[in-house]
């Protein structure tokens, strides 16, 4: 008797057509064109704006009862707010401000006419936020109307008014009009380095690479076309058997994990006990623009893990990420998870453990990012790179700026052109104007894979030709979460939990994307909540974890250095000494100095 012949069918990825030439030619025209018209749009894109307008027009037309509402609460709000300048001298702090809004805490601005001012500002806030909130629109939508409505409003702000300013006004009577001279010396010399008279970045002062920040020694150990492998010199006599090889974000330096001495995650780390690596990625040139997120992943991940399994053959690693690093951490683990999925696995080192700092693996809610991708948005940038060939780290910052204005532009210049305080920079700061290109095809893929189609969230994104899970993940994870992060939100950070049954120690930390990150033991202030999700525990909404998380003060970093000794086989072994022959050159390396003034 014959039996049925089984097969089985391993799902592979779509193999995209190529495009016909007549097509390839009238891209690439149009692709010029609006590669220079972005110039005049700021890089972003119109239609994105004007789809959106649009859809807040027409459904605020649709809804005469909304409309009539809204209008009757912006009369209403506009007749009390004249009566209260009228009938009240001193108007009470509003109640309702956000506690985390800075710009009218001086009692200056308790003072009529300043708290009618005030008032009158907030109450076209929450006037705005309820605007934007209208039944039928898409959600992407209302996110770019409400943060364009909060961008002319912090444009707007009483507290950017000048002179008009109390605490401005206060500060120039007490100093006889020297803060406005000194602010507009300060002023004339960002003109000269946005002219080009100047350099954008004086990195020759202070926080230099080398010589203030990343200064834990040790040496480059392994070196291709995209990374330099960094090896810590140990400071204690014996270590951890298992080294720790971290793989930072490529969106800027390295260096936001090994800062000043007294903030550096790598000395404090390698002051535990560990053996130490970490990635640090080469500055793109116009002859990158054909690196992708394929190369990223081989000569970024693989090929640094080859190198660590040589230098200490037998050994697990435990893997951190940081930022993308921890998304592309997260790839690389989810493609080692099934044999033959890559080639050559064989020789790298196990995964011991994976730990994820702000790190997102499902993009479906990625944050005020967010709001600034989708179809349109991404095209144009496509566009933008293409006459490069990179995404310049000027353009990358300035859509953190245009993101955080309030704090990045406006209260700047307040502090910097009417109070005449001279921005005193420390490492952190350093460190992020220390900016990084970004290749067009990687930047491409990343966006488009990622953020637009949450790939890797729904088992689609490819490595090798085939697709990968995070469900084949199984080794032991420790993920971070900030609490005001705006990069990398907390509650998408979370989302982890939904896409592996893997063990999770989830910690959401104080502080932001970065701050919260480098969050030393003996920082003032630091505080963080934890909990365990074991393979088989039920779902815990984010808010149902927060209320259960234990609160610790402190830095969650102790924490994080017990559970990767205890994730570990437990072994010391004699502490793993650098010499001057060993690797390539000392660190910090030299791919951290190449710097670009665009």
């Amino acid at each position: 008797m014959s039996h049925p012949t089984v097969t089985t069918t391993v799902p592979t990825c779509p193999i995209v057509p190529p495009t016909d030439e007549a097509r390839a030619r009238a891209e690439a025209l149009d692709g010029l064109l609006h590669a220079q018209a972005a110039k005049l749009w700021g890089g972003l894109s119109p239609i994105t704006l004007a789809l959106a307008a649009t859809d807040w027009a027409m459904h605020l037309a649709t809804q005469p009862a909304q409309a009539s509402r809204l209008a009757s609460e912006a009369l209403g709000s506009a007749t009390h707010a004249a009566w209260a300048a009228v009938t009240q001298s001193h108007l009470p702090r509003d109640a309702s401000e956000r506690p985390d809004d800075q710009r009218f805490q001086a009692d200056a601005w308790q003072a009529w006419p300043y708290a009618w001012i005030v008032r009158n500002y907030l109450d076209a806030e929450r006037w705005w936020r309820d605007a934007t909130q209208l039944r039928g629109m898409t959600a992407h939508h209302r996110d770019v109307v409400a943060m364009f409505a909060r961008q002319w409003l912090d444009m707007l702000s009483p507290a950017n008014a000048g002179l008009a300013n109390p605490e401005v006004l206060a500060r120039t009577l007490e100093r006889r009009g020297d803060n406005l001279l000194s602010g507009w010396a300060h002023a004339l010399d960002d003109w000269r380095r946005r002219q080009g008279l100047a350099q954008m970045f004086d990195h020759g002062q202070r926080f230099k690479p080398g010589e203030e920040v990343a200064v834990s020694p040790g040496r480059v150990v392994h070196r291709n076309h995209l990374v330099e492998l960094i090896q810590y010199s140990p400071t204690t006599p014996a270590v951890r058997a298992e080294p720790v090889f971290i793989v930072p974000s490529w969106i800027m330096k390295y260096y936001i994990l090994d800062l000043s001495p007294h903030d550096s995650m790598v000395r404090w780390l390698v002051g535990q006990g560990h053996t130490v690596f970490m990635l640090s990625w080469r500055n793109p040139d116009e002859s990158d623009a054909l690196l992708d997120m394929d190369d990223y992943l081989q000569l970024g991940v693989f090929d640094a893990l080859a190198a660590i399994g040589r230098r200490l053959p037998g050994e697990a690693v435990h893997a951190v990420g940081y930022c993308l690093g921890g998304t592309l951490l997260a790839i690389a683990a989810a493609a080692l998870s099934r044999p033959g999925r890559v080639a050559g696995a064989e020789v790298l080192p196990t995964l011991a453990s994976l730990s994820f700092l702000a790190a997102e693996t499902d993009f479906s809610e990625p944050g005020e990012m967010g709001v600034l991708i989708d179809e349109s948005q991404v095209a144009l940038l496509e566009d933008m790179m293409a006459e490069r060939g990179y995404l310049t780290g000027r353009q990358m910052a300035a859509s953190f700026q245009f993101l955080h204005s309030r704090e990045l532009i406006w209260s700047a210049t307040l502090r910097e052109l009417w109070m005449g305080e001279p921005l005193r920079p420390n490492d952190l700061m350093a460190w992020n104007a220390d900016t990084t290109r970004l290749p067009a095809a990687m930047h491409s893929q990343y966006l488009r894979r990622l953020y637009l189609h949450n790939e890797l969230a729904e088992s689609r994104y490819c490595v090798a030709g085939r697709p990968v899970s995070l469900d084949d993940v199984h080794q032991p994870m420790f993920v971070v979460g900030t609490e005001k992060d705006h990069v990398a939100p907390w509650h998408s950070v979370y989302k982890l939990h939904q896409l592996t049954d893997a063990e999770i120690t989830f910690v959401l930390t104080s502080g932001g994307h970065n701050a919260g990150i480098v969050s030393e033991p003996g920082h003032a202030g630091r505080r963080w909540r934890e909990a365990v999700r074991r393979p088989g525990d039920p779902w815990l909404s984010e808010d149902e974890w927060e209320g259960a998380a234990g609160p610790h003060e402190g830095s969650w970093w102790t924490s994080w250095d017990t559970w990767l000794k205890a994730k570990g086989s437990g072994r010391e072994v004699p502490a793993r000494q650098l010499t001057p022959r060993d690797g390539l050159f000392a660190a910090p390396g030299t791919y951290v100095h190449q710097r670009y003034e665009d």
